[in-house]
């Protein structure tokens, strides 16, 4: 029997939707597709509610035209400049070391990470256990069915403002279609363009969209660190604006066809016709000029990647290097700069393992919508028997202790 699962990733420039179906074997499906301007929304935050209402439901109506669906919850990515993370640890007594392990145990043990002191106008949005120690041995992956007296738990914890957040859930609840569950961003984007080998080896994963840049620092199989920064391809093409003196429309279609971040690789001779403001006529620009301007910005978008690195502690334990991903990632000479300022391998990741529409999500600007069929894939339900929101989303250990399970290796 065929499961059939929602993502709306709700970008700064864009909102999709995408409809999977899974089969029995666990393989995706891509069977709906809708992609709609964004409105109402800057650096990933609802600021119109009525706006982002109507993109949102633009997008969900494409999707059912396309896939003859009717979509009732979804899977909802989470982003913007208030989300922050924190790692904690939680301890548990066991017993007296004669039973072994359970899994709720480790369930108690991940209460007690989230015993933190969480503002009021904040919330818990995931608690994920990075890894265990038992009675003084670290590095357990998977403690059930072990016998030990003492069980701990460090967990990396992501919450998020909780007006931003409500206002995200209303802007889908107005189009009539309700949220199973919400996703940090960077954590669907590397379900969906992420190796295996990549997890446990250590890699960093930069989705750089319009509004923000996600970045999540991924060591031993699981989240380690994980930060939204407040800059995008909207910084790129606002500089483009200001420096050729043309309307913002107008520079992001140059950005595209003609933007270049690497000054060196553009012929110093080539030049582009241009509208600019209060002119009739169109006026020639220098290309290398363009690229100049972009560099500026792309470098500072690294160095921000930079610092959150090495502000993680975990510089030099990266050997997988970068994953760039979001519409950003596909500008010329990004991956190149990226690869330069950080001394670390990168690459364009790229979405793996679906059918269906593939050509319709190859890029990287939908890592994130994939990435949200694939959590509901791996740690959810199908949208015909999918779990409903929560009437608090504050209870947080209610809602993962169902996928508790599903980040313990099997």
């Amino acid at each position: 029997m065929e499961k059939t699962i929602v993502g709306i990733d709700v970008g700064t420039t864009k909102v999709c939707t995408l409809i999977g179906e899974v089969d029995e074997a666990d393989n995706l499906c891509i069977v709906g597709v809708g992609v709609a301007p964004s409105h109402g929304l800057s650096k990933g935050v609802v600021v119109n509610v009525d706006e982002a209402s109507k993109s949102i439901a633009e997008s969900i109506e494409q999707a059912e035209r396309v896939s003859g669906y009717t979509i009732e919850s979804c899977y909802v990515g989470l982003a913007g400049k208030h989300i922050s993370s924190l790692n904690s640890r939680g301890v548990v007594a066991v017993g007296r070391g004669e039973r072994r392990i359970t899994v709720e145990d480790t369930e108690r043990a991940l209460e007690a990470a989230q015993a933190i002191a969480v503002p009021h106008n904040r919330e818990v949005v995931h608690v994920i256990p990075r890894c265990y120690t038992l009675d003084g041995q670290e590095g357990v992956r998977d403690p059930v069915g072990m016998l030990g007296f003492r069980l701990e738990v460090e967990a990396h914890i992501v919450t998020g403002a909780v007006a931003s957040i409500r206002n995200l859930v209303q802007c889908i609840e107005n189009a009539d279609v309700e949220v199973n569950d919400l996703i940090l961003q960077p954590l669907a984007s590397g379900e969906a363009v992420l190796t295996p080998e990549e997890r446990q080896t250590g890699v960093v994963l930069a989705d750089a969209g319009g509004g923000t840049t996600d970045v999540a620092v991924f060591i031993e199989g699981s989240i380690w660190h994980s930060v939204v920064l407040p800059v995008g391809g909207n910084n790129l093409t606002s500089d483009l604006s200001v420096g050729l003196r043309t309307p913002f429309d107008v520079a992001e279609v140059l950005k595209i066809k003609h933007g270049h971040v690497l000054p060196e690789m553009v012929d110093p001779e080539e030049r582009i016709d241009v509208a600019a403001f209060g002119e009739d006529t169109l006026q020639s620009v220098s290309r290398r000029q363009m690229a100049h301007i972009l560099e500026a910005r792309a470098e500072e978008m690294f160095a921000m990647v930079m610092n959150e690195i090495k502000r993680s502690g975990y510089e030099g334990l990266l050997p997988a290097g970068l994953v760039l991903t979001g519409g950003t990632a596909a500008l010329r000479g990004f991956k190149e700069l990226g690869r330069e300022m950080l001394q670390l391998p990168v690459r364009v990741g790229t979405v793996r393992n679906i059918s269906g529409l593939v050509d319709a999500v190859s890029s990287p600007v939908y890592a994130t919508a994939v990435g949200l069929l694939l959590w509901g894939m791996r740690y959810g339900a199908s949208q015909a028997s999918g779990p409903k929101r929560p009437s608090r989303w504050s209870d947080v250990f209610q809602r993962f202790t169902e996928i508790i399970r599903a980040f313990l290796p099997h």
